[in-house]
């Protein structure tokens, strides 16, 4: 199986290329413009030089069975395009586009032409989140903070709080028939914001304070008279009388605790069984962002 890597910066050295390029039966190819990184990276896999590729083109030219772009965001709605376009099934980190219409048509087109699409939400896959999901959720809280990091909302919300928004879309037991939003906005940067999504028995509430003095994520759901907490994707804690502490074993890869290497996992196999995916439940969570978006500015009055 040719898989192409689109992007060879951070994210994909950290978490994606352990995985991909260990993988029995995977044929890693790799893309960026940037002909130092290219070099680097290549040599650190052992790639040959028909893996190695300056240039989309060049990559297309390979004959992939599967893509993972890792380029950034603003790049994402050509990239993908033309993949799907090409027939290739694709994996992209999130967001699929900073606008919700490029990422509708992105959707489209991959239904289109009935090829795989799938957004990379690993929180979804991590094992601490994935087992909430077995937990009773009348209330479910989620906080993902940083340090000094005002931003401006659109770029905020679509690169790194729509982690929030779609692990309270996982998790919520039911259809959403109330959705609220507040955030605080100065000077055009977004210093916090918060989404409550309401329904039938249940509650869910995200935060993200991009000036809380730490740099961290937890979630709780609550439920029946009990709790369980999970800190930094790494640690979790069942709440019923005393305390139970699960911490994660020293010898667990870290793609694979925060959920990466069964995202990549599950999108692989089913490329190999030729099962088409569908991103529409991703471009769901990709309109309750626009929402939040559009009603924070509203507030303002930047809109």
């Amino acid at each position: 199986m040719k898989v192409g890597c689109i992007g060879l910066g951070d994210i994909a050295q950290k978490a994606y290329l352990p995985v991909l390029g260990t993988r029995p039966g995977v044929e890693l190819h790799v893309q960026t413009r940037t002909p130092a990184t290219l070099e680097r990276v290549a040599d650190g896999l052992r790639l040959p030089a028909a893996q190695r590729h300056a240039d989309l083109d060049s990559l297309l030219g390979a004959g992939l069975d599967a893509a993972f772009v890792h380029a950034p965001t603003a790049v994402h709605p050509e990239i993908v395009g033309r993949l799907l376009e090409a027939g290739v099934p694709t994996y992209v980190d999130k967001p699929l586009a900073y606008e919700l219409a490029d990422s509708a048509r992105l959707v489209a087109l991959a239904e289109e032409r009935g090829v795989s699409l799938m957004v990379g939400f690993n929180r979804r896959h991590a094992p601490g989140y994935a087992q909430c999901a077995e937990h009773p959720r009348e209330l479910i809280l989620m906080q993902k903070n940083r340090v000094g990091l005002p931003e401006e909302p659109r770029t905020m919300i679509l690169d790194d709080f729509i982690h929030v928004v779609d692990t309270l879309r996982f998790l919520a037991p039911g259809p959403v028939d109330d959705v609220t939003v507040r955030g605080r906005l100065r000077d055009g940067l977004l210093h916090h914001v918060v989404l409550q999504l309401g329904g039938d028995g249940f509650t869910a509430l995200g935060v993200m304070n991009r000036l809380s003095g730490s740099a961290e994520e937890i979630l709780e759901v609550s439920g029946q008279d009990t709790k369980r907490q999970v800190l930094n994707l790494a640690e979790t804690v069942d709440h019923k009388g005393q305390p139970t502490v699960r911490r994660r074993g020293d010898w667990v890869p870290v793609a694979r605790q925060r959920g990466i290497e069964q995202a990549v996992l599950a999108f692989l196999d089913a490329v190999r069984a030729g099962k088409v995916l569908s991103a529409r439940d991703a471009l769901e969570t990709h309109e309750l962002c626009e929402r939040v978006v559009r009603t924070v500015l509203e507030h303002s009055g930047a809109a």
